[in-house]
């Protein structure tokens, strides 16, 4: 029987722009997780921050797959023993790409790029579109990953014949519109019968927007299963794998669901 996942979401303070910074709080946060924990998940471009200025004072700061914020990921990953997923700024053959990363303790990262650019803040001008959903088998877990924007999609967020068990959703969603996260996060969970955690960052960015660092773990029926402390800002969740199987089995809408093909 596969094994209850344990999840830590950290909403970090990203720093905007100093991965120095960025890296240090991911490297104590790690360094305070309970003892158990499977997987740990920080939010979109945790490393700089959600950025959308000129291209080419964007190309600075971001790396290849192969650079300094990948190995510092899998250094972190294989001496704690927990995987780390979320989303960097990347560049490959000259594009730049908001890229979703799962780091495990053992084997190779699993890499996949946003595909839904947020038009209202520019980002479609200085970053290219993914064209296929991050998907990984953690742990006899299946888990599948989108970045902020794209949590609004449903087609894209579809869980095909129970292909996978959690969805991961990593955000820079400011305050004025964190309702909606919310909503949408719950959505896609009752919808797809799965896990949702979604991890928001916290603080204020260099245009001035804030954010509250809104994470949540909802369960297959929309219920909050997050565990939130006053002394730590790190929330954990358990997840289930028999309850699902159970609810799945019990209340099997997925079988009635609509075939559909997406295109580019």
């Amino acid at each position: 029987m596969t094994q209850n996942l344990h999840i830590c979401l950290y909403p970090m303070p990203i720093v905007w722009g100093d991965k120095k910074a960025n890296f240090e709080l991911l490297e104590d946060a790690v360094g305070r997780l309970h003892p158990g924990t499977d997987l740990l998940v920080v939010p979109e471009m945790f490393s700089t921050g959600f950025m959308t200025s000129d291209k080419e004072q964007l190309r600075e700061l971001a790396e290849w797959n192969s650079g300094e914020t990948i190995e510092f990921l899998q250094r972190l990953s294989r001496e704690s023993g927990v995987a780390i997923a979320g989303s960097f700024m990347a560049n490959t053959g000259g594009s730049l790409f908001n890229r979703a990363f799962f780091v495990e303790p053992i084997g190779d990262p699993t890499f996949a790029d946003k595909r839904h650019l947020f038009t209202m803040a520019g980002e479609n001008k200085v970053f290219s579109a993914g064209d296929r959903r991050l998907a990984v088998r953690y742990r006899g877990w299946n888990i599948a990953m989108v970045v902020c924007y794209d949590i609004r999609f449903p087609v894209w967020c579809r869980n095909v014949g129970n292909g996978y068990d959690l969805l991961l959703a990593v955000a820079n969603w400011p305050v004025p519109r964190v309702g909606a996260w919310t909503q949408l996060l719950k959505a896609r969970a009752i919808e797809n019968l799965s896990y949702v955690c979604g991890v928001n960052c916290s603080g204020r960015d260099s245009n001035g927007f804030e954010y509250d660092g809104a994470s949540y773990l909802f369960d297959f029926k929309g219920a909050d299963i997050s565990m939130r402390s006053d002394s730590s800002p790190l929330i954990y969740a358990s997840l289930s794998y028999e309850k699902l199987e159970k609810f799945r089995e019990k209340f099997p809408a997925w079988k009635d669901s609509d075939e559909f093909i997406i295109t580019n």
